[in-house]
């Protein structure tokens, strides 16, 4: 086992190569970069200002533009400026090098997780996540405690007493908490619940109080589940569902094998069958979706819940840099979800070892 969980972590070293290099090659190819950015917002800024000046102000300044324009920028949207301040804008940005270099350079400093400074706020890529990672951490946390904790049993509720009323009735509920969309069903709770038509039962913003520091500690406990409960809410309904469904077609599948059929006359009570036999074989398939469910909760389906309730944190973070073509930020968020992905496929198999004993990933590598 040793030796197979060191050929995937040394698996992962060209998985995020891959990754990195194709999500560049695109980033690169897409227009409206911070530089271009920087040069429409200086060109509007000149605009504005030439509409103070009177017309033979205005007709010397048009000469001026004429002339720069003639001159040759290595940016389209440079047109019309002078060409050393489009150098020292891409000098600033970083842009003054060929793209090869700075992907190099950049893959040199994700070694040693240097991600560098945003190019709009200034402030370092990694302090950038630690400040908003909590807000993540916290949704995806208690998203995926609670999703577990009610979805997992009603999964086996319902595939023991499959085809009776609680199944039919249990199952409509489930169909239509899918078919919501998540925002959608925030929007709801917020009209309902967070001051807007009706009760103002829940506040809308932030996971604490402006007062927090100066509450007591069960004050504190009080306020923070106060401010969380309706974004996890939210964030449960589409987890649920399909972690219900999943739950229950796992184990009618198991239920009607033959091992279940022999454990049954051989006396074993129902719930020995189930959880003692079942539930071990069962519990594969979920297991093994738990990655790409966790990755999914805590940071790409928490982004529109972040933003419906003015939670500041790392899906919208991305979100934001992606606008802004903040490159250090997309590439580092980027880099961390990846590596965290591919450690928890990892974590997945090696939990599929401590369910089943009789799989061994590293045997069927020979």
């Amino acid at each position: 086992m040793a030796a197979y969980i060191l050929r995937r972590l040394l698996l992962i070293i060209p998985t995020l190569l891959g990754i990195l290099s194709i999500n560049f090659l695109i980033i690169q190819a897409a227009p409206g970069g911070p530089v271009e950015q920087t040069i429409a917002n200086l060109q509007g800024l000149n605009a504005s200002a030439t509409a103070r000046f009177d017309g033979s102000a205005q007709s010397d300044l048009s000469g001026a533009s004429q002339a720069a324009t003639e001159n040759n920028s290595s940016y389209r949207g440079g047109r019309g400026l002078d060409p050393q301040l489009v150098k020292q804008i891409e000098a600033q940005f970083g842009f003054d090098k060929p793209a090869h270099e700075r992907f190099l350079q950049m893959l040199k400093n994700y070694l040693v997780f240097d991600f560098g400074e945003s190019l709009f706020s200034g402030k370092k890529v990694t302090d950038l996540i630690i400040e908003k990672l909590p807000v993540s951490i916290s949704l995806g946390l208690w998203t995926t405690l609670i999703t577990y904790l009610v979805a997992v049993p009603l999964g086996i509720k319902k595939a023991v007493r499959d085809g009776t009323a609680f199944d039919v009735w249990s199952s409509s509920i489930i169909i239509i908490g899918y078919a919501i969309p998540n925002f959608l069903f925030a929007i709801l709770l917020i009209v309902l619940f967070a001051g807007g038509t009706y009760f103002s039962w829940f506040p809308l913003r932030g996971l604490t109080s402006a007062d927090f520091d100066q509450l007591s500690t069960w004050g504190q406990i009080k306020d923070y589940f106060w401010h969380i409960t309706l974004p996890v809410l939210v964030s449960v309904i589409g987890s649920f569902a399909t972690l219900s469904m999943l739950t229950k077609n796992s184990f009618l599948d198991e239920i009607n094998k033959q091992y279940v059929i022999t454990a049954r006359a051989k006396g074993l009570s129902e719930n020995q069958v189930l959880y003692g036999h079942v539930f071990r074989n069962a519990m594969l398939l979920i297991i093994a979706g738990m990655p790409a469910a966790l990755i999914g909760i805590f940071f790409t389906g928490s982004m529109l819940i972040e933003v419906i309730f003015s939670l500041d944190g790392i899906g919208l973070l991305g979100y934001e840099a992606v606008i802004k073509r903040d490159y250090p930020v997309i590439f580092g968020t980027l880099y961390i979800f990846t590596l965290i992905g591919l450690l928890l496929k990892l974590v997945s198999d090696l939990t599929y070892v401590a369910v089943d004993p009789r799989i061994d990933f590293e045997s069927r590598e020979n």
